[in-house]
């Protein structure tokens, strides 16, 4: 890469990254751990320093440690989380070099060969890169060596600088541990007295690989440089758009449409690729007076088909004004989601694809937001046997699990006049003289008691489907514990 350059590494360690990262959000005062469960039990995951002081741990129980430390303030930790933000420091850490990459859950590892200069030298870029962590509110150790093993060991073990072509000096008094060995090899050489890095390298080589295999020596050689390990920085992601500049000014629907079309060819093939689809688009018009316009399209499910999506963007390029001509035209796919192939049946696809347009032609006039479809809950009262969810973002039930029927309008109870455990045979309800001429029941149904509701506080009810010689079809319930009738819902 940089040819007779001296490679250059460095290795940074975020012990508390998930307590830092936690704090930076909602800080608190005194000693605090994130928490997780693990066997039925919840344990310590991530510590800050005033924690760690107080005797705490990881992995240590948490009821142990508000024993030790009954101040100590915790929160649920969010492993996904603290990934996701450490690809955030991975791209802040571009700042200095180009070459970045991850080393695993709690380190990153930069190749700066060539760009330390840019910052002042190797000092300068090591104070930079501390200082402006520190100031952020991180905890971290950084090494810096020739190779990415010792870089790492001094992150680590030592926290410093290995000069050039000096790294079996750094690295000679760091326990073997600091060659990322697992735990069962870095016991079992301390029980041969090889406690550090140099007793390691003044060993013989042969009796080592035979008794612990290549890795051993692998992990050594890669520390002091004689075999080579790379550092192979994360792709950027890929970025779903294209655009197409015209030779000429167009302004007919028809030739946007055209343009919009040959370019929804395209990036639905790069989505196909990469087996995503799009759920959010967004088309700007360049005109010749230098005046961008945009059209988005909100769709109700990833979409990577031209031909579902190009009719959908009909209304929205309709109101487009061209002005003296639009010239280049773009589009981006902002937003995307996982849409893996499948083997799937036209027939068995159709009436879904049929309803998932029809949501999203509705959507770009009222809002994807404000389209909801009712899906079944898993309570047999009345008010909780369903929950409304977004139409977008859901998924339609095939059939919902009734033994009775329900009623399609559920309203609050309503009382009616009435006596006995029998529908009475004429009542009065919304000012509507009723007569009672077939009905179906009753349906016991007990109040959930682990659930607090004040409208079930009144204990059980017996509920009738009553239908009446004037053609309302209703839904009444009789409470026993306390006589009287109630009006709660009306069939179709």
């Amino acid at each position: 890469m940089f040819d007779g350059m001296p490679r250059r590494v460095v290795s940074l360690w975020f012990p508390r990254l998930a307590s830092d990262r936690a704090l930076r959000l909602r800080p608190v005062d005194g000693p605090f751990a994130l928490t997780f469960k693990h066997s039925n039990a919840n344990r310590l995951y991530c510590l800050n320093r005033e924690a760690e002081q107080s005797g705490l741990h990881r992995g240590m129980s948490y009821a142990d440690a508000r024993a030790f430390c009954p101040g100590l303030h915790s929160r649920p930790a969010t492993p996904d989380g603290d990934r996701r933000f450490l690809h955030i420091l991975r791209r802040w850490a571009t700042r200095y070099c180009p070459w970045v990459g991850l080393e695993g859950d709690d380190g990153l590892v930069l190749n700066i060969t060539g760009s330390a200069h840019l910052l002042g030298g190797e000092d300068a870029l090591m104070a930079d890169l501390r200082d402006r962590l520190t100031r952020a509110g991180f905890t971290v150790q950084a090494g810096l060596a020739d190779t990415r093993g010792a870089a790492w060991a001094l992150a680590r073990h030592g926290e410093g600088v290995a000069p050039i072509g000096e790294a079996l000096t750094a690295l000679a008094k760091l326990p073997v541990a600091a060659l990322r060995l697992d735990d069962d090899t870095s016991v079992a050489l301390q029980r041969l007295g090889i406690r550090s890095i140099g007793d390691l390298a003044a060993a013989r080589r042969a009796p080592l690989a035979r008794r612990f295999g290549p890795g051993l020596l692998m992990r050594l050689d890669q520390a002091l440089g004689a075999q080579p390990e790379d550092i192979s920085p994360l792709p950027d992601p890929p970025h779903y758009g294209v655009r197409m500049t015209l030779p000429e000014p167009i302004g007919l629907l028809a030739d946007v449409m055209e343009g919009t079309r040959r370019l929804l060819d395209q990036l639905c093939g790069k989505m196909k690729t990469h087996e995503v689809g799009a759920r959010q688009l967004c088309v700007t018009l360049r005109r010749l007076d230098q005046d961008h316009q945009q059209v988005e399209l909100r769709l109700a499910r990833p979409l990577r088909d031209p031909h579902r999506i190009l009719p959908l963007f009909e209304r929205g390029l309709a109101e487009v004004e061209a002005g003296f001509g639009i010239d280049q035209l773009r589009l981006e796919a902002t937003q995307v989601d996982p849409l893996p192939v499948q083997q799937i049946s036209h027939a068995a696809h159709r009436d879904k694809d049929q309803l998932d347009d029809l949501v999203s032609r509705l959507g770009t006039r009222i809002g994807l937001e404000n389209i909801h479809r009712f899906l079944p809950a898993d309570s047999h009262i009345p008010e909780r046997s369903f929950i409304i969810a977004p139409a977008a973002y859901s998924d339609p039930e095939r059939g919902w699990s009734r033994p009775r029927p329900r009623p399609l309008c559920l309203f609050p109870p309503e009382p009616i006049a009435g006596t006995g455990p029998q529908p009475p045979a004429r009542f009065r309800w919304r000012r509507m003289s009723l007569t009672t001429g077939r009905a179906a029941g009753p349906e016991r149904i007990a109040p959930e008691w682990w659930l607090e509701d004040d409208n079930w506080r009144s204990g059980l009810r017996d509920y009738w489907r009553v239908e009446t010689t004037q053609g309302r079809r209703l839904w009444l319930f009789f409470t026993p514990q306390a006589p009287g009738w109630f009006v709660q819902g009306e069939f179709a």
